[in-house]
């Protein structure tokens, strides 16, 4: 899935997740991501409100602790103990905030110590964003440029200008944009999970939309909505043409038939309307050479598929999943070849002469299979203007 973030108040890390479970991510799985780090003293729920109008999802997050700032180290080490799927995103973040606080404070970033970012909320926030992340299955995230606000605001250090030094120096390389808010509308903890995802910048991709979500920040904002607005897309790789489909990958393991059986299952499977059929030599059960037999087949032939590649194997097992793909627009051309007709599939980035034709001209005409091929895709390019 690929996500699209719209910061048009700025982004947080509780807006972030805010947006996240807004989307659907589950709050229960992200409590447990966090309980995973052995954090304690906190508690996470998801709160519906109103921000100028528009409904959103707030992520309200309440701690016991009254630690005021703890070393870098420590926020680091309970990161890192976060599920393996989410821990990189969690641990890269912070140390991103541990490395600029400590450029700004002249320390090293196992000694620095982090104030306002040094709670239990800032755990919380990364490793709940990062849990959120995966629950949705997001590979991909994309933004416009970020709004800042201007202002001061109240630090341990004292009174600082808005945006804070920490915030511009993590959005260092990202693009932004001033917003005429006299408030602090990206934190620290919003800039150093930007940063970590590495998005691509500009308008919303090329996708199919599955969801929207809204995190809501903790205050209203004069004249707009204080939200991330969030959008949950499978991607498309050209906007309009490229389809995304549903399929099914039925497949089973096996060491105990022949070549033979193995050839005439894989074209039985074909037949059947298999969208691809392949065989893939493997090392089974006490070193014995197996073959994984592998269909692709729309969800409708699935339970077909599975039948008959158990009546044609004898297997005892079979295996389904479910997959996503991205299909290209495809068209057929029919060209003549020495009075054969070839159909010429076209696709975005070539075209292909259908085989068995080629074969069966290449055979009727006593010529190579490869000369014939060659003849079908000159005879299309004849038929195709220039670009």
């Amino acid at each position: 899935m690929r996500l699209w973030l719209n910061p048009i108040a700025g982004i947080s890390g509780d807006m972030f997740l805010g947006a996240l479970l807004d989307l659907g991510a589950p709050v229960e799985q992200v409590r447990a991501a966090i309980a995973a780090t052995g954090l304690t003293g906190w508690s996470l729920a998801r709160q519906e409100v109103q921000r100028a109008g528009l409904r959103a999802t707030r992520a309200v997050i309440s701690v016991s602790d009254d630690v005021p700032e703890r070393r870098a180290g420590e926020l680091i080490e309970l990161a890192s103990r976060a599920p393996r799927d989410v821990r990189a995103l969690a641990v890269d973040a912070i140390n991103r905030l541990a490395r600029v606080e400590a450029r700004l404070h002249g320390t090293t970033v196992e000694d620095v110590h982090l104030h306002e970012l040094g709670g239990i909320d800032t755990v919380v926030d990364v490793v709940g964003v990062a849990a959120a992340l995966v629950a949705l299955e997001v590979t991909g995230v994309s933004s416009t440029p970020v709004h800042l606000g201007f202002g001061t605001v109240s630090t341990a250090h004292g009174v600082l200008p808005i945006p804070a030094p920490a915030t511009l120096e993590l959005l260092a390389g990202l693009p932004v944009t001033g917003l005429d808010v006299a408030a602090e509308t990206v934190t620290p903890t919003g800039a150093a999970l930007l940063g970590a995802l590495a998005p691509r910048f500009g308008p919303l991709p090329p996708m199919t939309i599955m969801g929207t979500g809204y995190g809501a920040g903790s205050r209203d904002l004069p004249g707009r909505p204080n939200v991330l607005p969030a959008v949950l897309g499978a991607p498309t790789l050209v906007a309009g043409e490229w389809s995304v489909e549903t399929l099914c990958v039925v497949e089973t393991t096996l060491d105990d038939v022949t070549g033979e059986v193995l050839a005439a299952a894989a074209e039985a499977l074909r037949e059947l309307g298999c969208l691809d059929v392949c065989l893939v030599p493997a090392v089974g059960k006490k070193g014995r050479p197996a073959q994984l037999v592998s269909a692709l087949t729309r969800p409708a032939d699935r339970d077909a598929a599975m039948a008959l590649l158990a009546r044609e194997t004898g297997t005892l097992g079979v295996r389904w999943h479910e997959v996503t793909r991205l299909a290209a627009p495809r068209q057929i051309t029919t060209v003549d070849v020495a009075g054969h007709r070839i159909d010429v599939k076209i696709g975005p980035h070539g075209a292909k002469p259908e085989h068995e034709q080629v074969v069966a001209a290449a055979r009727t005409s006593d010529r190579p299979v490869t000369e014939v091929a060659d003849a079908a895709l000159r005879a299309w390019s004849e038929l195709t203007p220039p670009e």
